[in-house]
């Protein structure tokens, strides 16, 4: 049954349930700008609580315009296509679709210190919410190395309940003296979903600078499902600015991204903050600020391998981030993850790199760079938890000098607004080190920890706190070299070593 709904001076015949693109006037045949028709399409849709559905057979250009269309209902972007050109664009910045809720923010006034690991914020809120807590008068991450800079602000999220009880999946991480600004955002109870669609990006020829694009589909609400999206980077030359991503979720919780299909960017250099040549990490999917987010059944279009091309994801911020059977060149976590779950997955030449909190578990995965874990040197190397890795096979692609489960670095004259540690215990089951294709003449035997290139010279050296204790069960090189515990003996002399069956570990 249809009806008419009029729209300024457009009679639109409207469904039962949902709005197409064609209804407020897309053309869809590849040519004609259709941006505007999109954004009025959810405009009424949001208005009228309808769903959006694109047409299987129409490809949809969007081309100069910076109007972003707001997604407030279910989207199907079923097997339609959409060419996103980033190189006539007048705001690089601005999203295609930006996801929100209809639930306003609430200023928390009331509380005006945290502790640690605080269970209860002593306050009560109108509904289980994402919130978000700053010292803006204290900086952490102070970045070391060619992108050097001076910090950001204290801040973090987590989620807490009506009576203000934090979530155990995101603990409160840091102390906080004083709070500047406390904010919750409150998450929906109604999962909102977006599927489908192909996406191309005519990907931007500006000059190889850190002006980071952001054309495609931010989420900034709770409580959302994407599904089966497909991302395409077609027209990268010699030059280019990096993007942000085209998937970007940023404050927001209980999100799920499953099946998805996306494509990383070429690798561009530019000169850092140092002064000095630097590559500019450039990716697909990025989260910031986020609990409690699953990214299942992932892949990516290029070889996971290929150097020519940065990482597929990284994050700032976030907490309780699980990849379930997820094959992509790298994970990251730039500035600060707490409790991380990768399982059934696969990365490629990038791997996994993180500096954070808690627990990072990672189970049936396979990792092809020379370093299982790399914690992030530029950041301290530092993880204030447990590392588990099980069941799990280390089989580097390149022919490497050194083979290293845990790595990273820390000289000991760089203040990054925190003391540093190296993780409470690693737990080491069943882990398969596949040397058998390694050649280098070099090559000497896998080592649990790196050197961390401590400046022993250097006077003062500031607090780098070891490993206390390392539990082995079932290491095995395909080598049968030994394994060693590290590159730098002297650093873990005092750790324990506790071998759970044959498995002998030298110092």
């Amino acid at each position: 049954m249809l009806c008419c709904l009029t729209l300024g001076l457009l009679a639109v015949p409207t469904r039962k349930d949902y709005y197409t693109y064609e209804d407020f006037g897309a053309v869809g045949d590849g040519v004609h700008d259709d941006q505007a028709a999109i954004v009025a399409t959810h405009k009424a849709a949001n208005e009228h609580n309808m769903s959006v559905r694109a047409s299987d057979d129409k490809t949809y250009y969007i081309g100069r315009g910076s109007e972003v269309a707001v997604i407030q209902t279910n989207v199907d972007f079923g097997k339609a296509h959409f060419i996103i050109n980033d190189v006539v664009t007048d705001d690089y910045r601005a999203p295609i679709f930006r996801v929100e809720s209809k639930l306003k923010p609430i200023d928390i006034a009331d509380v005006h210190q945290l502790r640690k690991e605080q269970k209860r914020l002593g306050v009560r809120l109108p509904a289980r919410s994402l919130v978000f807590v700053e010292n803006s008068k204290k900086n952490v991450y102070i970045r070391y190395g060619l992108n050097q800079n001076n910090g950001t602000p204290q801040k973090e999220v987590f989620i807490a309940d009506k009576r203000g009880r934090v979530d155990s999946r995101s603990p409160i991480t840091w102390d906080y003296d004083e709070i500047t600004r406390m904010t919750a955002y409150p998450i929906d109870e109604k999962t909102l979903t977006i599927k489908g669609g192909c996406f191309t990006t005519i990907a931007n020829q500006a000059e190889s600078e850190y002006k980071y694009r952001g054309r495609g589909i931010v989420v900034n609400r709770s409580n959302v499902r994407v599904e089966n999206v497909t991302h395409l980077v077609e027209g990268e030359q010699e030059h280019g600015a990096p993007y942000s991503g085209f998937l970007i979720f940023n404050y927001c919780a209980d999100v799920v991204v499953t099946g998805c299909l996306l494509t990383p960017h070429m690798t561009y250099k530019t000169i850092g903050s140092a002064g000095k040549p630097v590559s500019m990490g450039s990716y697909d999917m990025t989260a910031g600020y986020c609990v409690n987010v699953l990214f299942e059944h992932g892949r990516q279009t290029i070889d996971i391998d290929d150097r020519a091309y940065w990482g597929l994801f990284a994050s700032n911020f976030c907490k309780d981030l699980r990849m379930f059977d997820m094959v992509i060149s790298r994970f990251d976590a730039h500035m600060g993850v707490a409790n991380v779950t990768l399982n059934r997955c696969t990365f490629g030449h990038m791997g996994v790199q993180a500096v954070g909190f808690g627990t990072m578990l990672i189970e049936d995965c396979e990792m092809h760079r020379g370093t299982f874990v790399w914690l992030r040197d530029d950041y301290g190397s530092t993880w204030d938890g447990d590392i588990i890795i099980r069941n799990s096979t280390f089989r580097p692609v390149r022919d490497e000098r050194n083979l290293t489960i845990i790595s990273g670095s820390n000289p000991g004259t760089h203040d990054f607004g925190y003391i540093c540690r190296l993780p409470r215990r690693v737990y080491l089951e069943n882990l398969t080190i596949d040397d058998s294709h390694i050649t280098n003449p070099n090559y000497t035997v896998p080592a649990v920890f790196g050197d961390f290139r401590r400046d022993a010279t250097a006077p003062n050296l500031l607090p780098f706190t070891p490993t206390e204790e390392v539990v082995v069960k079932h290491i095995r090189a395909a080598s049968a070299r030994q394994i060693r515990l590290s590159h730098n003996p002297q650093l873990f002399k005092d750790t324990k070593i506790t071998a759970k069956d044959k498995t002998i570990i030298i110092k």
